[in-house]
């Protein structure tokens, strides 16, 4: 009720009093005499309060905001003036209902009505006398109900007793009011002039700072003698309160510099807390105490802490050791000492986990069942440490996240990417400033088990800066041998990793360091064929699409055909993140379609395609065809998936010299030069004459000199390109090839063959010629991924001429 324009005279005994207000003038003897006189109507409309509660007598403004408080309010002052004030139970309730309000309420007149300019309602009520809810007979427009009255219990007039609490009442209003810095000295003549004890007690009651719960347990008590007692005790909390406000402020009240008012404040912040019962430092340290006992510690741990806990007691709580002490302790309560979530290792629920979370990659998942399978029969729950190693965007780090769904366990995630302080994995000494610990047992203690899945992603990434090798820190994490006792530099002490499943991701193995990289068990994911990119479109990304951009399955469809062609025409790459890009596009189109009411064909065609994200920009290399010499189409593996190269030599009078462009590596010079010098070594088995080798110089080219190519796998391709130059011979149509090659003339197996076949297949190649070793890598591919392909396995170069090179002479053949 402060800061309002229009107050009673009651206000000023606890509450700050505005200079502008009206004053309205005490209750007379003769005024509470008539009041008690007036009968009661039967029925009166019920006026629900938020936040107060109006006592006998006491005059109070009410602002009305709610249009039925308003209804009621105008109806009543156009008619009786009468109306039945309750308080409600929850403020929080917008529309009362008849369970909603006390049934003790007080019977009050409309004095004044004040329209307010932002729409409310602002009322000048005053009490008359206490009722009771009979019955609520209507809701609507606002509550009516039938009331009955509730008689006062007064004391006789001689009571001694009753009179000595009403002269405490005054006395205990008067020190309130001296007390207290926001009530002037002149509301003590208001408190001495009120001569109605009933009144004094209403008057005392309506204004202290108590809860509307405990007012209206106030208004409640029937006996007049009761209440004014229970009103003494609430009167005497207020003023043991206000006491020691000021004596706390007295304490603290003199010049002090910067340092010193932080000092007292914080000494005045801990005399607060402490009489008011909040935690002291000797309480904290002793819940720190009860705390440990609950831990599941080793003796070595629990001696360990007993010994911090101590040193912690002896410490001022004004250094800044403290804190850090402080810190190291709780960090030490908050980290889940063996304990442990149960895994669930129901393996055909974990394969249905995995293969609704990830299309294709069986071999992964394969794997991945392998090793709980083991996890299960021993029984141990110490957990492998897998490295899933692949080209971005196959679901390295997703898949972590399945797992840790099928096992039950916890799921954490750390990056790794770009981290050079070794102090980030081991954390740092507590002797520093803003010393913590590690985010390795950070992460521990956010999962709250010591058994989470822990996905560490990027780990290639790792750097070396001036603060140590993180990836050297790394090797006790990821060694089973070493992190049962894993030990961070701020903990000090031993943490057992053993059991937490380390799953660590990473696009390119030579960077990890050796001693790392034998440390964990590589699952390599390889990218996915535009078959199982088709799948992963229809059955995952257009769907979520779909429910992210707020469309419906029926919107928008896309098919197979058109899903392929947004993969060959506008992605290259071994995941799906550019495709979903794409998809998102077309989404998004179609969304902007629905929003504007425009017209759009909801089955995705060729042509909306192309409208939508424009010409293709990706359209793989296509095989052409063998009438020219020295042309040879070769398989190469990127970071984004297999691709065709080919490679190209011609021949040019001078004097048996060789050069080379197309931006190639060492690695791919070295097998050009070998495959020249194997042809100048066995010329006549080859059917070329020696003098041609030495009276023309050779140059090898590959295509995309932008591009920078190296690897060895090039070199069947470079030997038949130069044998089908010097012969003038036509290469085998739809021939590709891959391959190293020896000085001897033999051929060794090489990588990425999945990948390779793969862009075979999209270039219309129809036959593969591979190292006999490859064999086994083709078996392990789907056998829908090979129709129409025909290989030939070969051990020699010999063999990788007689199918490669025909008899037919190419078009316009040279003669040499």
């Amino acid at each position: 009720m402060s800061n309002q324009k229009i107050l009673n005279i009651d206000s000023l005994s606890l509450q700050e009093l505005d200079t502008d207000a009206e004053l309205i003038p005490l209750m007379t003897p003769e005024d509470e005499e008539e009041m008690n006189n007036e009968v009661l109507p039967e029925a009166l409309p019920i006026l629900p309060l938020r936040n107060m509660v109006l006592f006998p007598g006491v005059v109070i403004p009410i602002t009305a905001g709610r249009d039925k408080s308003i209804k009621l309010i105008n109806d009543a002052n156009a008619k009786g003036k009468v109306i039945g004030v309750v308080a409600q139970k929850d403020e929080a309730v917008e529309e009362p209902a008849a369970g909603d309000i006390h049934t003790i309420g007080t019977v009050a007149r409309i004095l004044r009505v004040l329209k307010m300019p932002d729409g409310n309602t602002t009322v000048i009520l005053q009490g008359k006398k206490r009722f009771e809810i009979d019955q609520v007979t209507t809701e609507q427009p606002y509550l009516m109900a039938t009331i009955k009255e509730v008689n006062e219990v007064k004391p006789e007039a001689d009571d001694v007793e009753f009179t000595t609490i009403i002269d405490s009442i005054k006395d205990l209003a008067i020190q309130i009011i001296k007390e207290s810095p926001n009530i002037p000295t002149e509301a003590t003549f208001a408190i001495k002039n009120i001569e109605s004890n009933s009144f004094l007690v209403n008057f005392v009651s309506s204004n202290m700072n108590l809860t509307v719960k405990e007012k209206q347990d106030l208004l409640v008590i029937n006996n007049l003698k009761d209440r004014a007692l229970e009103t003494l005790r609430y009167m005497n909390l207020e003023l043991q309160k206000l006491e020691l406000k000021n004596d706390i402020q007295s304490k603290v009240r003199f010049d002090l510099d910067q340092q010193q008012r932080e000092y007292f404040l914080h000494q005045q912040m801990k005399t607060i807390q402490e009489e008011l019962g909040g935690v002291s430092h000797d309480q904290e340290i002793e819940e720190m105490r009860q705390k440990g006992k609950n831990k599941k510690w080793i003796d070595k741990t629990k001696s360990h802490f007993e010994k911090e806990l101590a040193k912690l007691q002896r410490m001022n709580p004004q250094v800044a050791e403290y804190a850090i002490q402080r810190n190291y302790l709780e960090l030490m309560l908050d980290l889940p000492w063996n304990e442990f979530s149960k895994d669930n290792f129901d393996l055909k629920r974990a394969e249905k986990v995995l293969h609704r979370d990830h299309y294709g990659l069986d071999d992964v998942k394969k794997r991945i069942i392998e090793y709980l399978a083991v996890l299960k029969l021993r029984n141990d729950m110490k957990s492998p440490i897998l490295c899933l190693y692949g080209p971005p965007g196959v679901g390295k780090t997703s898949i972590g996240k399945s797992v840790a769904e099928a096992l039950g366990r916890e799921y954490i995630r750390i990056s790794l990417g770009g981290l050079r302080d070794e102090a980030e994995i081991r954390g740092h000494r507590k002797t520093y400033i803003g010393a913590m610990p590690g985010r390795i047992l950070q992460s521990i203690k956010k999962a709250g088990t010591s058994n989470p899945v822990f996905v560490l992603d990027e780990i290639d990434k790792l750097s070396t800066g001036h603060s140590g090798d993180p990836s050297s820190a790394l090797l006790e994490v990821l060694d089973p041998e070493q992190n049962s006792e894993f030990y961070d530099n701020f903990l000090e002490l031993g943490f057992d990793l053993s059991k937490v499943m380390f799953i660590a991701t990473s696009n390119n193995m030579s960077t990890i360091q050796p001693a790392l990289r034998d440390r964990m068990e590589i699952i390599n994911m390889t990218g996915y064929t535009i078959e199982e990119k088709v799948e992963i479109a229809r059955k995952h990304l257009l769907p979520k699409q779909i429910e992210e951009h707020g469309l419906k399955p029926k919107d928008i469809a896309i098919g197979r055909k058109q899903l392929e062609k947004i993969i060959i025409g506008y992605t290259r790459e071994s995941g799906v993140r550019g495709l979903e890009k794409q998809i998102a596009k077309m989404v998004r189109h179609i969304a902007k379609c629905i929003a504007m009411e425009e017209e759009y064909n909801n089955k995705i065609t060729d042509e909306d395609i192309i409208t939508v994200l424009g010409a293709p920009k990706m359209e793989r290399d296509k095989y052409e065809n063998n009438e020219v010499a020295g042309v040879v189409t070769g398989l190469a593996w990127t970071s984004v998936g297999g691709d065709i190269l080919f490679i190209e030599s011609i021949l040019s009078k001078g004097k048996g010299n060789m050069s080379m462009t197309g931006n190639l590596g060492n690695v791919m010079k070295e097998s050009a030069t070998i495959a020249l010098e194997y042809i100048k070594a066995n010329a006549e088995l080859l059917g070329i004459s020696p003098e041609v080798i030495s009276n023309y110089n050779v140059h090898i080219h590959v295509p995309e000199g932008a591009t920078p190519k190296d690897g060895p796998s090039a070199g069947v391709a470079m030997l038949t390109s130069l044998v089908s130059s010097f012969t003038q011979r036509r290469v085998k149509k739809h021939l590709a090839m891959t391959g190293e090659i020896t000085l001897r003339g033999r051929v060794l197996p090489v990588g990425g063959i999945k990948e390779k076949i793969l862009a075979a297949k999209r270039a219309n190649i129809k036959e593969i010629i591979l190292c006999e070793e490859n064999r086994r890598d083709v078996e392990e591919i789907n056998k829908d991924y090979l129709t129409g392909l025909t290989f030939h396995y070969v051990k020699e170069m010999g063999d990788v001429i007689k199918h490669a090179i025909t008899d037919q002479k190419v078009k316009n053949a040279k003669t040499l």
